[in-house]
């Protein structure tokens, strides 16, 4: 009888015991594929391309939350710690390369950057400038601003490079 106790309380549910997980920091996309593959099986894991990335996953649900100020006024609001924006009451995720993408550009929004520039602050490499990297970005940038119906939008400056620009003027803030 008591041994029958004793294994009653000892089997508890699943869930509410922890796991190991394995996380694993690869900048590259190739180099987080070979890493799943080689690790495939041995623990549930976590790739991530940098620890930006990481401590956006990993950050409390209540740290968020507090942490999002309100957009009612049409401001456009990049919250980095969600990799969201927000105006008014529409919001949109972000990729990292979109939101390190738009936030370069509202660091300061009057000036055009080049295409070189945006290419080495945001995949933050150098020799691999290539335009169509950051107009791909561009493009969905552009479509999700045009979501959020904001008057602000990435006007290219022919033969110099990008910028930020609002069509309405409203503040650009920054969460």
């Amino acid at each position: 009888m008591i041994e029958e106790q004793k294994t009653e309380s000892a089997v508890s549910d699943p869930d509410s015991e922890p796991f190991p997980l394995l996380i694993a920091v690869a900048p590259s996309p190739a180099e987080r594929i070979r890493l799943a593959e080689r690790l495939d099986g041995i623990a549930p894991i976590l790739l991530v391309a940098d620890l930006d990335e990481l401590r956006r996953l990993i950050a409390a649900p209540q740290q968020r939350a507090e942490a999002a100020p309100a957009a009612g006024d049409g401001s456009l609001v990049i919250d980095s710690a969600r990799s969201t924006a927000r105006c008014r009451n529409r919001e949109v995720d972000l990729t990292r390369l979109e939101l390190d993408l738009l936030t370069c550009l509202t660091t300061e929004p009057v000036r055009i950057w080049s295409y070189a520039e945006l290419h080495r602050a945001v995949w933050r490499d150098e020799g691999l400038e290539r335009k169509a990297d950051v107009q791909s970005v561009v493009k969905r940038l552009r479509h999700k601003l045009r979501q959020l119906g904001t008057g602000a939008t990435i006007d290219a400056v022919r033969g110099v490079g990008l910028r930020l620009t609002d069509r309405r003027q409203p503040r650009i803030g920054r969460a």
